[in-house]
């Protein structure tokens, strides 16, 4: 297979004319500087390696619109996702994350890190297969022809010292040991079935819903395989408080003290750290995932990105909850929050922004072979407009600039994922028409309870 790119982004810079050859899923040779070979297919525009959304919840696309028709806060927002989380089923489920992944696709996304907590049947009773939810968003994953590293969530309280009720029972394993054995299952299902397309890592959902005892437990697994953990961290101030009221420290430090922090580790979101947090965060490398359209739809606040990058944490990108799936967008936002909140440009530059979007993310997500145009990497390529109206006009200098600072979901034209082609001058090649089905899986999860098929029916063993 080959490609040739007008323009390249190939991690120190933007080339042109760059020859793009892959044999399978991996790149076997890059040259910049060459005509097109008469076989190969041309990518007019910037190509940029494949983008990494490490952290998702895929289920909360189906409150988009929905939750902007009221006033409130991050605790009444939830009580509108806990109703949608309620209602699906590993069908149901399966059907809205294919779609979800398709839009991310369709987004130049070419791997997802899912933050999964919606395990059991509604009252928390397990499926006849305990991990069928998880295999649903594995399933709809290859569906949509991307990635996935299933961060699965040990959710065990609905606060500090508070028991899980109702539909957060669905969350629930009782103990990080019962965790523990049913995401062992998972990791060597997926191991031995050979899915190429789907790693398993950890999460510790947050320090409010897994007790002080329950964390090592989480971070001993994760560190014993290797694998990504990940972990809301800080996202609203009540958290902090409530974390200093119980155990006389911020979550930062618990979760220190837990042996959670490190270079396989990502803090989501963030916020509200103290310089003691960052300088924690920093020195042990752990990783920062950023969710800007997040943040701000839900009011979080804006978090200290540039403050943690200098401490030594990498920075990468989610779209959470999905106000919109857009990478470009959320990499930009980190630069222009910055600058609201400090009245000075020129944080970020548009390299730094693509490297959280690309490489940082995917490892952050354990795909380390991932997020670069270089020999040995995945074959995942992602090529922007640059002729649209809202690219038009930057000039080979500026490529990088455009894509970052001016680009949207709306200019990604070919997406390729493992060598294979996913995205076809905006069209999804798997999932035929990405619209329709968004609507049909959200139509089916918001229904009124009598239009309903019944949701407690097992799911697929």
């Amino acid at each position: 297979m080959q490609w040739h790119a007008q323009f390249a982004w190939l991690g120190d810079g933007v080339a042109a004319d760059v020859l793009i050859e892959a044999d399978g899923e991996r790149i076997t040779r890059l040259q910049a500087g060459v005509p097109s070979a008469p076989n190969a297919q041309r990518l007019p525009g910037l190509t940029v390696p494949g983008l990494a959304n490490a952290h998702s919840h895929a289920f909360h696309r189906a409150l988009r619109s929905r939750v902007q028709a009221h006033a409130g806060t991050f605790w009444t927002w939830r009580e509108q996702m806990y109703t949608v989380a309620d209602r699906l089923d590993p069908d149901s489920y399966r059907a809205l994350a294919a779609a979800v992944f398709a839009e991310m696709a369709l987004a130049g996304v070419s791997c997802v890190g899912e933050f999964h907590y919606l395990h059991h049947r509604p009252g928390g009773s397990p499926y006849g297969d305990p991990n069928a939810m998880g295999e649903a968003l594995i399933a709809a994953a290859a569906d949509a022809g991307i990635r996935i590293t299933l961060l699965d969530a040990c959710y065990l309280a609905g606060g500090i010292g508070r028991p899980l009720k109702g539909p957060q029972l669905r969350f629930g394993d009782g103990t990080a040991g019962n965790w523990v054995r049913r995401v062992e299952s998972l990791h060597e299902r997926t191991d031995k079935a050979g899915r190429l397309h789907a790693r398993v890592g950890a999460a510790i959902h947050s320090v409010r819903a897994v007790p002080r005892e329950q964390l090592r437990a989480v971070a001993s697994w994760a560190r014993e395989h290797r694998a990504p953990l990940h972990l809301h961290l800080s996202e609203q101030p009540a958290e902090n408080q409530d974390c200093r009221d119980a155990y006389g420290m911020t979550p930062t430090r618990l979760l220190a003290e837990a042996g959670a922090l490190g270079a396989l580790t990502t803090a989501v979101h963030a916020t509200h750290l103290t310089e003691e947090d960052i300088g924690l965060l920093g020195a042990t490398m752990t990783g920062v995932c950023m969710c800007p359209t997040t943040e701000r739809d839900l009011a979080d606040g804006i978090g200290p990105a540039r403050a943690l990058a200098d401490a030594g944490s990498p920075i990468c990108l989610g779209t959470d909850q999905h106000a919109f799936i857009d990478l470009f967008e959320e990499a930009r936002a980190v630069e222009l929050d910055e600058r609201l909140r400090t009245r000075v440009r020129g944080h970020w530059t548009a390299g730094e922004l693509l490297a959280a979007a690309t490489c940082d993310g995917h490892y952050a997500l354990g795909w380390p072979e991932a997020g670069r145009l270089e020999p040995g990497a995945y074959a995942d390529l992602v090529t922007v407009s640059l002729d649209s109206v809202r690219t038009a006009g930057a000039g080979p200098d500026h490529t990088a600039e455009a894509a970052v600072f001016a680009a949207t979901a709306a200019d990604v034209r070919h997406v390729v994922v493992s060598g294979r082609q996913i995205v076809h001058d905006g069209r999804h090649l798997l999932i035929d028409d990405v619209p329709g089905a968004l609507t049909a899986a959200i139509t089916a999860a918001t229904a009124p309870d009598q239009d309903r098929p019944d949701q407690d029916r097992p799911g697929p063993a």
